[in-house]
């Protein structure tokens, strides 16, 4: 087996922190340098001022590098970095250490479970800086409920649809410095028709086609600011013998993920 990426989803909320120019809480691993030192660059050596974090579940790498021309919006003028996902590679503990910083040992869900996480999380840190972010997710997935009760903004509806929906409003809105938006739908169809799948790929595409329109509503509305966009899924995929799909092993088609940064703005 090839070794795992070096680069970490433990380093994602730190990075998201030093994006902003507000402090991270301690403990949280340390930001990416390499998107700083790319944000700096493109904002002309001012910092963000809008981070909009896009969860779409479970695209691996090995996805992303053989449909990579399904993935072109996505890819085009963006910072890509291979990302290393944790263990057990599953979705409430991947966002917990996503977004916590931390891994899964200090901020406790190591399981398929989805308790409110009382440890520092990125959304604690931004309303320490007196920042305010929100959560759009479908009801019942791990990041509808695993960060509550905190004094932000929650959006937690039953489809995709809506949640979509919803984002675009909030973006039109401009009343966040953060917006968080989950995706589930190509995880729902690679467990139910495997990776590659017909409905998978259709999900996927569809995946990519809601990145494209968050970062055109966010040059049409958020002009006088300076974003970070971001595709970052949680953990990766594999086929089973059975001709469905699967996650939660240390291996890196599970465990390698794509994130992509895009910059808008100056």
């Amino acid at each position: 087996m090839k070794p795992l990426h070096t680069i970490g989803i433990e380093q994602v909320a730190a990075t998201v922190c030093g994006l902003l120019d507000i402090p991270s809480h301690d403990g949280a691993a340390q930001p990416i340098e390499q998107v700083l030192s790319a944000a700096e660059a493109a904002f002309g050596g001012k910092h963000a001022d809008r981070v909009f974090l896009y969860n779409p579940d479970a695209i691996a790498q090995w996805i992303y590098e053989k449909y990579r021309t399904d993935l072109a919006p996505v890819e085009e003028g963006a910072l890509f970095l291979p990302m290393r996902s944790v263990m057990p590679s599953v979705t409430p503990v991947c966002f917990g250490t996503m977004y916590s910083g931390v891994m899964p040992a200090v901020h406790g869900i190591q399981s398929y479970t989805k308790p409110v996480l009382t440890v520092p999380t990125l959304f604690d840190d931004l309303l320490m800086a007196g920042k305010k972010p929100a959560i759009v997710s479908t009801a019942g997935d791990s990041i509808s409920k695993i960060f509550l009760e905190r004094e932000m903004d929650y959006f937690i509806y039953q489809t995709i649809e809506e949640c979509n929906k919803k984002a675009l409003e909030l973006i039109r809105e401009d009343r966040h410095d953060l917006i968080v938006l989950y995706n589930g739908n190509y995880d729902t169809m690679m467990h139910r028709h495997g990776p590659e799948g017909t409905e998978t790929l259709r999900a996927l595409r569809e995946n990519v086609a809601t990145y494209a329109a968050l970062c055109e509503a966010i040059g049409a509305h958020w002009g006088d600011h300076r974003t970070a966009l971001v595709f970052a899924p949680d953990h990766g995929c594999h086929p089973t013998a059975d001709g469905k799909g699967s996650h939660g092993c240390d291996d890196p088609s599970d465990m390698h993920i794509p994130h992509f940064y895009h910059f808008i703005g100056e």
